[in-house]
């Protein structure tokens, strides 16, 4: 190592000429500088250009501030996928101040936890959610809560019930802001822009606090992983409450695309937008494009280009992925959590694939694949002695990510956070192996897996062979208590309509057949000893809920 000074350091010092801490922000004044009449927003019979959502988002800032809502401040919404929700991607940040979105589906409860422990100052609520975040108020007033300022939205493409709770409409309350008013950049690249609570399957959930790099190295890590051409149609399928929407609300300025709201996710609908405006990208969770796959054939007419999707979850199906690849629409298959933005890995794809047989590209693509161009690192480790795992896709590890990807931590939770960047690294909980190239191939959650006679069965293998099953829609698999093997799997199936059996007699038969059907698949002591047929609880993106299931199980063991 040399021991003389650094010349290129020495008088060369950053300045506002040379640097600029990055933020997602500077997306959108692209897009409106280069393409201000664009079309960025499309709701219903409503078309914004990207100057008019610039200057809309701009106005939120400045209103934000009229009610002194500044740096380290908190801006909660309780927003669908509404034009409303992208212009708080923008507008909250530009006074510096941070975006918590908060997921429509929880009760009041956990809403009232959230707004408190995030002390949000201002509450942006659509009337939809009216009835619940009321009572979420109602339960802060009880408890001496501070009352963040609510601003009420009516969007006009929706008629079902609610009304207004809030101090003022979001459109008055744009009127307090000026379009051509300066706004503020963050100071420093690492301050927070985003809070994400995490859905916790016990106790209250983690508050994930993300940065304005992260946030800016994902948006354009999105672009290059998924290739996005200039100036995409994006049909928003996936939550923008859902790790801000994996970053998509910064993407789309990024390549001056268009995006297509939709308020819930429903196959005639999807089908009906996509046909209407030539949508050719769309994000979603496994359940959303099986939905797609065993829609009528009658709403799939007329679209004779290939949409791109990108598929996130533990494991998407094998039968998804081929059901994809039948329809022509073209799957990316990505992964990540909250704490890293939502997908910060993907499953590059290689031109020699394609000369493979069917089975074989779907053995490939169902992996989770490689880390993110601006991610630094993924790999899968022991745990207990942070030694990369043999590159054989049999040995089990945690999966583990580092690099600017990752979050600043969990709010008010030092202990959570310094157990979550354990020897420098963060650990997902997810257990998985690695394959000579390389690719990461999750075989489940660490308490996921099932113990059977001490062997270690991986639920998601035994659900991907029940996806082969022509009959089923959804299914999840948990461990049941067996008083000779300790644990047996337990699989839970949700079956396509055509398929439900209509007498106890075709239940029990059917039953029979898919676990003979996974018999042709795994290793016996891997299958079923039960199948229950009942409708898969899921979260609001789509990820099935295996912790109610496990406590349905283990309630009727105790009894």
């Amino acid at each position: 190592m040399p021991t003389h000074p650094n010349p290129y350091r020495r008088g060369l010092e950053r300045t506002r000429a040379n640097f600029v801490p990055l933020t997602p922000i500077s997306l959108i004044e692209w897009a409106a500088d280069v393409y201000p009449e664009r079309c960025a927003v499309i709701h219903g019979p409503l078309r914004r250009s990207w100057r008019e959502l610039y200057e809309r988002s701009r106005r939120l800032a400045g209103a934000l501030e009229s009610i002194e809502v500044g740096e380290g401040d908190t801006v909660a919404v309780v927003l669908p996928n509404t034009p409303e929700m992208i212009e708080a991607h923008y507008g909250v940040p530009m006074t510096r101040a941070v975006l918590n979105s908060i997921n429509t589906r929880l009760d009041a409860a956990m809403i009232a936890f959230i707004i408190k422990h995030s002390d949000s100052k201002a509450l942006i609520v659509d009337r939809e959610f009216a009835p619940v975040v009321g009572e979420a108020l109602k339960i802060l007033a009880a408890e001496g809560a501070r009352r963040p300022y609510v601003i009420d939205v009516d969007d006009p493409e929706y008629d079902g019930p609610g009304g207004a709770i809030g101090d003022i409409g979001y459109e008055a309350f744009l009127e307090k802001g000026d379009p051509l008013s300066p706004y503020l950049h963050p100071e420093d690249e690492w301050d927070a822009i985003g809070l994400n609570y995490t859905s916790g399957t016990t106790g209250n959930p983690k508050g994930v606090v993300v940065h304005h790099r992260g946030a800016y190295l994902n948006a354009i890590a999105n672009v290059v992983a998924w290739n996005l051409p200039r100036h995409p149609v994006y049909l928003w399928t996936l939550p923008m409450f859902h790790c801000n929407g994996w970053c998509f609300p910064w993407t789309v300025a990024a390549v001056a695309g268009t995006s297509v709201c939709l308020r819930k996710v429903d196959a005639k609908l999807i089908f009906g937008l996509v046909r209407e405006h030539r949508v050719s990208h769309y994000c979603g969770a496994p359940i959303v494009h099986s939905t797609l796959i065993n829609a009528p054939e009658e709403l799939k007419r007329g679209i004779d280009w290939p949409v791109k999707a990108m598929v996130a979850g533990a494991a998407p199906p094998a039968s998804m992925i081929e059901g994809m690849e039948h329809m022509g629409w073209e799957v990316t298959h990505v992964y990540g959590l909250t704490e890293v933005y939502g997908p910060a890995a993907a499953c590059a794809k290689h031109e020699d694939w394609a000369q493979l047989s069917l089975a074989d590209r779907v053995e490939k693509n169902a992996r989770q694949g490689v880390r993110y161009q601006l991610q630094q690192g993924l790999t899968v480790m022991d745990p207990e002695t942070m030694r990369e795992v043999p590159r054989d896709g049999e040995t089990m590890g945690e999966v583990m990510f580092r690099g600017n990807i990752v979050m600043k931590g969990y709010l008010k939770n030092d202990a959570a956070t310094d157990e979550a960047f354990r020897d420098g690294w963060f650990h997902t909980g997810d257990l998985g192996v690695l394959y000579p190239d390389g690719y990461v191939k999750l075989k489940d959650r660490s308490k996921d897996i099932i113990i059977s006679g001490g062997e270690n069965i991986s639920s998601i293998e035994v659900e991907d062979a029940l996806y082969k099953h022509p009959a089923v829609l959804a299914c999840a698999v948990v461990a049941r208590p067996d008083p000779k093997w300790g644990e047996t799997p337990l699989a839970f199936v949700e079956l396509k309509a055509e398929r439900v059996p209509a007498t106890p007699e075709a239940a029990k038969a059917l039953a029979d057949e898919l676990i003979e059907h996974c018999r042709a698949h795994l290793a016996r002591f891997k299958c079923p000893r039960e199948v229950r047929f009942e409708e898969v609880p899921k979260t609001s993106t789509g990820k099935i809920q295996k912790h109610l299931l496990r406590a349905q199980v283990k309630s009727a063991s105790a009894i």
